[in-house]
């Protein structure tokens, strides 16, 4: 007999409305799978009980999920993943909070990031590192990694998390699950966020395609005041997945930000998504990347001042990683001129990228370039000069998508010859999300994988 969480969502929603399940049944289940096994996994860095499910008529209403520990949540500590932050308990919700309390989603806590959402591995000092369910000894990625972690193991249906240069994408692909950037400004970022240069976007993380498209959709709810407009008529669009016309997909798989030497497996994903879109009628055709490598050090110098907005909290410097560290040093040297000749380097190469890509529809390309990494092998070394350059080889493709502002979605179509999880990434362009999910659909029910899980997902800990 299938335990409560190998249902999907949306299978847990519509179990709710047909009153087959309670909800806070539901939400026991996944609370005793937490306490029981994530000491293991070190997906949360807070858990919490709902004293009560919450009302509303969401797609997803009375199914459990979490923030990730960059989002405020009211009365709740959120560190931001840093100890500079280690006792902050805001007064106020970010907006995805808000959406998910008004769609009746019960909130279980917050889960792990990398500091202030830095690295692309949720190592800090705030708690255990995450741990990819598939390889304990492995990083979940980041910085939504805890999110990652979760849906994995079976903690939870779908997850929060935000993607600023793959934070979505690397941690799902690791993990073996799908992670999904929408468009630009389709999740409202705030309050309390100018819109970081457009690199960020709030969003989710599931075993389905289905379910991380209803998340979405459950997150992106206008709100007055954000500095970008969504690009979607509709929010119920995401919902649709109809399998759209014959398209033009554009594949490629050298990397983009830099030189990197790139898993066999993850080009073996590659070339078997590609053959699943053939099959389902779509052209695929080779086509150059749409950055070069000298959109790196633009991208960099805009990613250090991002580093370096959030403030020391009654702290020095030294409370902060030497990652972020040397990050903010790298920020407080970069004069105004500097960060202004960047951002226009970046829209000169994210026009010239539009261009490159103008004749296909989508993209098809590795999500990242290796297929794990263990806990502390980017920043073991203690340079992180080298850290970050490791983490640009190993997640060379991501971050150009946030630069155009398109959806990507991150799909578990390979494997490693001795099982482990291997994604491919498929992108659309501004505002294509309903398309870009309806493509991943069709792919997915061509090429299931939801029913794939590592040994933890199978512990039961409550019998």
């Amino acid at each position: 007999m299938p335990d409560l969480h190998d249902l999907t969502a949306l299978e847990q929603a519509a179990a709710i409305g047909r009153g087959e399940l309670d909800p806070a049944d539901l939400t026991a289940h996944y609370l005793a799978r937490i306490a029981a096994l994530d000491s293991q996994v070190g997906a949360f860095v807070t858990v919490l009980e709902p004293g009560s499910v919450p009302s509303g008529n969401g797609p997803l209403a009375g199914v459990p999920t979490a923030i990730k520990d960059l989002s405020p949540l009211a009365g709740v500590r959120t560190t931001l993943g840093s100890r500079a932050y280690a006792d902050w308990v805001p007064d106020f919700d970010a907006h995805v909070v808000t959406a998910v309390r008004e769609a009746g989603m019960p909130i279980l806590g917050k889960t792990a990031t990398s500091e202030f959402g830095c690295a692309l591995y949720s190592e800090t000092e705030i708690g255990p590192p995450a741990r990819n369910p598939w390889r304990l000894t492995d990083t979940a990625g980041g910085s939504s990694g805890g999110a990652a972690a979760a849906v994995a193991a079976g903690f939870l249906p779908v997850a929060h998390g935000s993607d600023g240069g793959g934070s979505l994408r690397i941690p799902a692909a690791l993990c073996g699950v799908v992670g999904f950037k929408s468009s630009r400004g389709v999740v409202p970022l705030g309050p309390g966020n100018f819109g970081a240069f457009g690199l960020p976007v709030q969003g989710g993380i599931a075993r389905t395609v289905a379910d991380v498209a209803a998340f979405t959709s459950v997150l992106a709810r206008p709100r007055p005041g954000e500095p970008y407009p969504s690009p979607l008529r509709a929010a119920t669009d995401l919902l649709r997945l109809e399998p759209p016309r014959p398209l033009r997909i554009g594949r490629f798989t050298r990397p983009v930000l830099t030189d990197a030497d790139v898993d066999p497996a993850c080009v073996a994903a590659v070339d078997t998504l590609a053959t699943v879109l053939s099959d389902l009628g779509h052209e695929v055709v080779d086509v150059g990347p749409p950055f070069d490598p000298d959109v790196l050090p633009l991208f960099e110098t805009v990613w250090a001042v991002l580093a370096a907005l959030p403030p020391p909290r009654g702290g020095s410097e030294e409370a902060f990683t030497p990652l972020v560290r040397w990050l903010r040093d790298r920020a407080h040297r970069a004069s105004a001129m500097d960060l202004s000749l960047a951002l226009g380097g970046l829209q000169a190469r994210v026009a010239t990228a539009t261009t490159r890509l103008a004749g296909v529809d989508l993209t098809l390309c590795p999500t990242i370039a290796g297929t794990g990494a263990a806990i502390g092998a980017f920043s073991g070394e203690g340079d992180p000069a080298a850290d970050f350059a490791a983490q640009a080889r190993f997640s060379p493709y991501c971050a150009g998508f946030n630069l155009l502002g398109a959806p990507a979605i991150s799909l578990p179509v390979g494997a490693t010859p001795d099982g482990r999880p291997v994604a491919a990434m498929l992108a659309g362009r501004m505002g294509s999300d309903a398309v870009l999910l309806g493509v991943a659909a069709a792919v997915e029910r061509e090429r299931p994988w939801s029913h794939n899980h590592p040994e933890i997902w199978h512990a039961r800990p409550h019998s």
